[in-house]
């Protein structure tokens, strides 16, 4: 069964449905939902190293249990919220040990094969080398 699920957050459409996948089977077992968003900073990203030296860590933490909550109203007893910066596939696969995650949930968007190149696909990425269960929510 799963108890501990966690789900990379960007905000996007599929991110969304991820979230909502991993609290409906949440509430089918009594587990907890960790989110993570995690801010990736490229090469020449200086908006993005400007973000994060100004960033207010708490005040974003808060933003996203919000819209978290706006998304499923119940939310705020059932998760875990976490922003940070890195790559995230090796945020969201570091979690795994470090929070006991049994379970990940990830969304996909469909990206053609150069974007996928250039950018590479996170869920890619986690489906590749993950040590646990991966739902991947279209």
């Amino acid at each position: 069964m799963v108890k501990h699920s966690l789900v990379g957050y960007d905000g996007s459409d599929a991110s969304r449905r991820a979230f909502q996948f991993a609290i409906d089977l949440a509430r089918c077992g009594g587990g907890r939902v960790r989110v993570v968003s995690v801010l990736q900073v490229t090469e020449g990203g200086a908006d993005a190293c400007a973000l994060m030296m100004a960033d207010s860590g708490a005040q974003r933490a808060q933003d996203l249990l919000d819209e978290l909550t706006a998304i499923v109203p119940e939310a705020a007893s059932m998760v875990d919220v976490e922003l940070t910066h890195g790559s995230p596939g090796d945020v969201l696969l570091s979690q795994v040990a470090r929070h006991g995650i049994d379970h990940i949930v990830i969304g996909h968007t469909e990206r053609g094969a150069l974007a996928r190149w250039l950018l590479g696909s996170v869920s890619d990425n986690v489906l590749a080398r993950a040590h646990v269960p991966v739902t991947v929510v279209r």
